[in-house]
C-alpha cells in the first residue's frame, strides 16, 4: 500500500512517502515562511523523485492538530483536494499521537508538548498498553504551562516545540521527573504520520475527505470574537 502523509501542525513542515513498511522518501524543513509557500512544491517534487504519480497512490494522511490553526487549514485543505481529485482513502492523525509515536517502545510515559502560542501549550499523556504501543491517557489538553506541572507525578518521557521554548520553567518545577530527549524526537515526522495512517487504512478506517475537520483543541480567533458579540 503506497500513501503519502503530510505535517504542517507546526513550523517544522513535513512530507512523506510509505510503501507498506518501506519508508521511501522523507522531506522536513524548519522555517518562518507559511506552509502553503512550499507545500504543494514538496510534494511534487518527492512524487518525481520516487517515480510515482498521485493515480499511484492507494491513500493520503494529514496531521490534523492540534497545532498552528494556519498551518492545519494549509495541510488539511491540500491533502484533503488531492485525495478527493484521485477518488483516494484520506485519514487524519492528531499531531500529538503522531509526536508521541516513535516513543511506543518507551516503559515510561510519554508527554509530547506542543507551542499554542498565548503563552500556552497543547500536551496528552500516554502510557504502553503493550510494547510497541502507546494509549492516550484522558484527553488533549491547552493550557499554560504551570499547570502541566501539576499533572506529572513520575518519571515521564518529555518532547516537542512546547518543551524546548518553555524548558528552563518546566525543568526548574519538574526536575527528574521530566525525561529530556534529543533533538529528532522534538519534531513531529510525516513518517509517523503515514505510519499511523498505514494501519488504519489496511483495516478500513478511512474517513470522507469533505466533512474532516482540524483537532483544534481550543476556539480558533474567530470563534472567539464571534463568542465576544453574543
Amino acid at each position: 500500500m503506497k500513501v503519502i502523509a503530510v505535517d504542517t501542525s507546526t513550523s517544522s513542515g513535513s512530507a512523506a512517502l510509505l510503501d507498506g513498511d518501506l519508508l521511501v522518501a522523507e522531506w522536513s524543513l524548519q522555517c518562518a515562511q507559511t506552509h502553503n509557500r512550499r507545500l504543494l512544491r514538496s510534494i511534487d517534487f518527492l512524487l518525481q523523485q520516487a517515480g510515482w504519480s498521485l493515480n499511484d497512490l492507494d491513500g493520503f494522511a494529514v496531521a490534523t492538530g492540534p497545532g498552528s490553526f494556519t498551518g492545519l487549514r494549509i495541510g488539511l485543505s491540500t491533502v484533503k483536494t488531492l485525495a478527493w481529485s484521485v477518488n483516494k482513502p484520506f485519514v487524519g492523525i492528531s499531531s500529538l499521537d503522531a509526536l508521541a509515536a516513535p516513543l511506543c517502545f518507551a516503559q515510561l510515559p510519554v508527554c509530547p508538548i506542543l507551542d499554542a502560542r498565548k503563552k500556552e501549550i497543547y500536551f496528552a499523556l500516554y502510557k504502553q498498553i503493550q510494547c510497541g504501543q502507546l494509549m492516550l491517557q484522558g484527553s488533549y489538553c491547552v493550557s499554560k504551562p504551570e499547570r502541566l506541572i501539576e499533572r506529572i507525578d513520575q518519571p515521564t518521557i518529555v518532547c516537542g516545540d512546547g518543551w524546548l521554548l518553555y524548558r528552563e520553567l518546566l525543568r526548574s518545577k519538574l526536575r527528574k521527573l521530566a525525561v529530556e530527549l534529543p533533538a529528532p524526537y522534538h519534531t513531529i515526522r510525516a513518517a509517523n504520520v503515514g505510519a499511523m495512517a498505514m494501519r488504519r487504512l489496511q483495516t478500513g478506517e478511512a474517513e470522507d475527505p469533505m466533512t474532516s475537520i482540524p483537532l483544534y483543541v481550543r476556539p480558533s480567533e474567530a470563534e472567539l470574537h464571534k463568542q465576544q458579540k453574543t
